[in-house]
């Protein structure tokens, strides 16, 4: 059986059996009716997932594994965060008249920093000999919100010859990293921006990732990796999220030639709320069947050239879908 499964349903039954009602307290979120929506919570969660004995998805009820690799790479790899280049409509709520979700997301993986450790003889190993970075001239700190070009916004590396600095935005550090600098401590993303919070229509709930390299029984390099999430909704987003990190550090481990590993969930808040106890509860006694096979399609290397056709899953045998799941915002 699906170990996902297993590591679900202990969570969920923890969380109904040992944890903490938030009746009584102050809450923001609101059902659609205006009903405060109260949950039950556990603080602190951590799941573990090993990528090189089966993919995490559950099969007490189908998760939409393309779909939430669509939202991934959205955040991802399309750097935006606009819902008009997303084809769900699960950020409709949060954003605004223009498809905006504000300075939250792909907005902040987009954002271009100076990185005075990042050398041309790197740059050289990464991307190729040929490789030229897009060079400037500006006497300031390249952030999106300065760039006037479709050119600058999308490039991997800017070169600013007014202060001799290579500036990336983190995705693009994070290949370079695993690329030239493969066991550093120091290979991380945040999304959590304390500068740009007033103007995010919704705090970033997995707001970071954490990258580390070890090696196999045959000095493989294995790439593992923590996210780490302020907040989960277990019903509707957990194993969304296990499904779409995992696919990608498998994108990320095809990219740098690596194998992918271990896959760790961190959760501060991790809650069940009121009005989705008694679907927890049906769908934690389903029956429970073997994790599906996942690959990537085959001779794709670029992270970039990914999308969510690319991932291909094979014998997803699961339970019936759960309809009209009531969201609290």
């Amino acid at each position: 059986m699906s170990k996902a499964d297993k590591i679900f349903v202990e969570l969920c039954r923890d969380i109904l059996d040992n944890g903490m009602s938030s009746e009584g307290q102050i809450v923001r979120p609101k059902w659609e009716d205006g009903t405060f929506a109260h949950t039950i919570k556990k603080f602190g969660v951590c799941n573990r997932y090993d990528l090189r004995e089966e993919f995490p998805a559950i099969t007490l009820r189908k998760t939409a594994i393309k779909s939430a690799t669509n939202e991934l790479l959205w955040i991802w790899q399309k750097k935006s965060n606009n819902i008009n280049d997303l084809k769900s409509s699960i950020w409709d709520e949060w954003a605004d008249e223009d498809g905006s979700i504000g300075k939250a997301y792909g907005y902040q993986m987009s954002l271009k920093y100076p990185f005075p450790d990042v050398s041309r003889n790197g740059l050289k190993k990464r991307y190729g000999e040929d490789f030229k970075p897009v060079t400037i001239n500006a006497k300031t700190h390249v952030r999106r919100e300065l760039m006037s070009s479709d050119e600058l916004i999308h490039a991997h590396v800017v070169y600013n010859e007014a202060d001799g600095i290579f500036y990336m935005d983190q995705v693009d550090k994070v290949l370079y990293d695993l690329t030239v600098t493969p066991f550093s401590r120091r290979i991380l993303t945040s999304m959590y921006n304390f500068a740009d919070l007033g103007q995010m229509n919704l705090y970033p709930c997995a707001y970071s990732m954490t990258f580390n390299v070890t090696t196999d029984e045959n000095k493989n390099p294995v790439l593992n990796a923590i996210l780490n999430q302020r907040s989960q909704d277990i019903l509707t987003a957990n194993n969304w999220n296990v499904c779409q990190y995992a696919v990608l550090v498998h994108m990320l481990a095809r990219a740098v030639g690596m194998i992918p590993g271990e896959f760790i969930q961190v959760i501060s808040d991790a809650h069940i709320y009121d009005r989705h106890v008694p679907l927890v509860e049906e769908l934690i006694q389903r029956e429970q069947h073997p994790a599906p096979k996942f690959s990537l399609t085959e001779g794709k290397t670029d992270f970039y050239d990914f999308s969510e056709e690319d991932v291909i899953i094979e014998n997803y045998v699961t339970g019936e879908q759960i309809r009209n799941i009531p969201v609290a915002v």
